[in-house]
């Protein structure tokens, strides 16, 4: 398509502006069908639901207070467990429901060696939460 005007002179260059009004016009009918579109999409579904009136059954399991020695000395519940008895009462602790959680509470110049085995026991014979028991630190 040719554009052309009515002056002939030698001089005029040729147009080359970019026609904004058709982009103007799509954006608007864009924008139009987004607007009518948009409430469809967020609508919602309204039901009735079921009431029900139940309390939580919180059942807190029993935790094993399990205490070791810098000589590598073993207490369950405060009391002394030699070291061959020490699987069997932790596989019967694993059957109970729900599971015990074992804490830890060993002394801060035990053997890691140490603390490594019984949690292995602990870990074969089924009870898979364990914890530390710290003191807190006074010097704040």
């Amino acid at each position: 398509m040719a554009f052309g005007g009515f002056n002939q002179a030698p001089e005029s260059a040729p147009m080359a502006e970019i026609n904004m009004v058709p982009l103007i016009d799509v954006m608007l009918v864009l924008l139009v069908i987004f607007i009518v579109t948009a409430p469809l999409l967020t609508h919602s579904v309204k039901i009735e639901l079921p009431k029900a009136s139940s309390t939580p059954n919180l059942t807190h399991p029993d935790n094993i207070q399990l205490g070791i020695q810098a000589d590598g000395t073993v207490y369950w519940n405060g009391e002394e467990v030699p070291a061959a008895e020490l699987p069997q009462r932790m596989k019967t602790a694993a059957a109970a429901v729900p599971l015990p959680e074992l804490h830890i509470r060993a002394d801060a110049s035990v053997r890691y060696q140490n603390v490594a085995q019984v949690m292995s026991t602990a870990a074969r014979a089924g009870l898979v939460k364990i914890g530390f028991v710290t003191a807190p630190d006074e010097q704040r």
